[in-house]
């Protein structure tokens, strides 16, 4: 018999009694033969195996070689050298390391990587919810896992993603009931007593802009002789550090000598989120008179000041902060007497508004920054002016009278 030609497999039996079969499946990082090794009491089953670990090369799904990584070191590993900014948004980053730090390592963390199974991701998924996690906060560690095994299934680590075939918690869609028409009206009024920035709400309402777009308003993006307003960039939550090396006993964010690390503003997430948008001309009259006010805020605060360009600015010139808006809004809903509602509600009612004006869901995307048709249907909602409409409508063409 001629000699096996070089990188063929061999089966053998070894001096311990078992068969034992060793396939090139690659080449490792240093250059060398990636060679696998595998054995079975008996020849058939060794050679079943190795035939097994040919395909498998042969299709490209060989776990690469290497250390044998466990699932709370690879989710480490991912989470501080792979998912970090600027590669994604430092708030994407945030919420990934509590996904990765509170549920993940704690619940399948001891698991090796290439062993996890689809039916150990679904029991700790139900084990939150029994513990009081919403499902919710379930379905946003299903994705946070589904991403950091992604990333190992492309580096050879594993052959599938098994949160890809995990059922993923059911999230239910909570209905949202904007505001009708004359309720936008008793908000708009009740702003116009607020000290401050009463022309923010306007452009909510108005607009539709997000929360975090609002905020990152600079003068710079709104030009009132044209009557337009240009979306580039969002407010960002603050986060801090400690500037006493802790000793002051307190959070970082209560620090009397904290540090901002994190820039005041981030580009938008897409490219339909940088947009330009249309001002009605009231808003543009309400625009003028803010500045105006704000000039006034600028020569009280004297050197005080810090020139930063904010359309909503503090007292003193800085950008506003995400969660004094959110209370804000609160208190305004109060003073209009209106149902509580989301901050975020406000966006739902401005796209409502244009569903009721009849504008053309293309349109309703570029003002409203959506990439993708299916956010038309999440947003616009069917409101008690539009149901009197269409049943008026059917009223009249079956019931009434022909003369």
């Amino acid at each position: 018999m001629g000699r096996k030609p070089n990188g063929a497999s061999t089966v053998y039996l070894g001096k311990d009694g078992y068969w034992h079969g060793r396939v090139i499946v690659g080449v490792k990082d240093n250059g060398q033969p990636d060679r696998r090794h595998v054995q079975a009491r008996t020849e058939s089953e060794v050679i079943r195996k190795v035939r097994e670990l040919e395909r498998a090369r042969d299709d490209g799904n060989v776990r690469k070689a290497g250390q044998r990584w466990t699932v709370a070191k690879w989710l480490t590993h991912w989470i501080e050298h792979i998912a970090v900014p600027p590669a994604i948004r430092e708030n994407s980053h945030a919420s990934y390391r509590v996904d990765v730090q509170t549920h993940l390592i704690p619940g399948i963390g001891a698991h090796r990587l290439d062993r996890l199974t689809p039916e150990h991701l679904e029991k700790l998924y139900a084990k939150m919810q029994r513990e009081g996690k919403s499902a919710g906060t379930a379905h946003h560690v299903h994705r946070t896992i589904r991403a950091a095994l992604n990333v190992a299934v492309r580096r050879g680590h594993l052959t599938r993603n098994p949160a890809m075939l995990a059922k993923a918690p059911t999230v239910v869609e909570e209905e949202v009931e904007p505001y009708e028409i004359d309720e936008v009206k008793r908000l708009l009024k009740a702003a116009e007593a607020l000290p401050r920035n009463s022309t923010r709400w306007a452009v909510a309402l108005a607009l539709g802009l997000r929360q975090s777009e609002a905020l990152g308003l600079k003068w710079a993006d709104i030009d009132l002789d044209k009557g337009t307003l240009r979306v580039r960039r969002g407010r960002q939550r603050p986060k801090y550090e400690h500037g006493c090396g802790e000793t002051c006993g307190r959070k970082a964010g209560y620090c009397p000598q904290r540090k901002q690390v994190r820039a005041d503003t981030a580009e938008t997430k897409s490219l339909a989120g940088r947009r330009t948008i249309g001002l009605p001309g009231q808003l543009v009259t309400l625009l003028r008179t803010h500045r105006e006010e704000q000039d006034a805020d600028r020569a009280n605060a004297r050197d005080l000041w810090k020139e930063g360009g904010w359309v909503f600015a503090t007292a003193t010139g800085g950008p506003l902060n995400p969660n004094t808006d959110y209370h804000q809004w609160k208190d305004l809903l109060k003073a209009a007497e209106l149902r509580d509602a989301r901050l975020h509600d406000a966006r739902h009612t401005a796209a409502t508004v244009l569903l009721i004006l009849g504008v053309p869901e293309r349109t309703v995307m570029a003002i409203m920054g959506w990439s993708s048709t299916g956010m038309t249907r999440r947003y616009q909602h069917v409101t008690d002016t539009i149901r009197h409409t269409v049943a008026k409508q059917v009223d009249e063409l079956l019931w009434k009278t022909t003369s």
